[in-house]
């Protein structure tokens, strides 16, 4: 069976997240989506909310399952027995350290990564710039997921 996992930090999920699980669910039998927490990065959203908002957004995919980790990507991937590692590219920038994080992957997993570009009409999404329209109280309607909206309208 062909399993992919995709990690991320997801804070906040976005529509390209959503593109890309999307197109991921086409090519994989089985999609596991993983929020990722980073002990280096102080969370905008905390791990647990992330993984809620990760099952209510991908609730119409059947062959994609959600979940977090705390470890390493290749160690979530391990556990799921995945053999892919699925990273969204918007341009370049993303390429050039994705393709390092992934031969390094290879290198001490054998998991492959699969890249999947990003839409161009998504192309410009970051959680970053999500993360400041919020808290600057501006609209994130047309960037995010209609749960995630609600759930920072709500929450932040």
């Amino acid at each position: 069976m062909a399993i992919a996992i995709y990690p991320g930090s997801f804070d906040p999920l976005h529509d390209g997240h959503v593109s890309v699980v999307e197109v991921a669910s086409q090519i994989f039998e089985m999609v596991y989506v993983s929020a990722m927490y980073n002990p280096s990065k102080e969370g905008f959203l905390p791990l647990e909310e992330r993984e809620e908002l990760l099952e209510k957004c991908f609730s119409h995919l059947d062959n994609v399952i959600t979940m977090s980790s705390s470890g390493l990507a290749v160690q979530a991937a391990e556990s799921v027995s995945a053999t892919h590692i699925v990273k969204g590219i918007r341009g370049p920038a993303d390429l050039e350290s994705e393709i390092q994080m992934a031969q390094t992957n290879k290198t001490v997993s054998g998991v492959q990564t699969l890249f999947i570009p990003a839409e161009p009409q998504l192309s410009y999404l970051s959680s970053r710039f999500i993360r400041e329209i919020v808290l600057q109280e501006g609209d994130i309607t047309g960037l995010v997921p209609g749960e995630v909206a609600e759930h920072l309208a709500r929450g932040k």
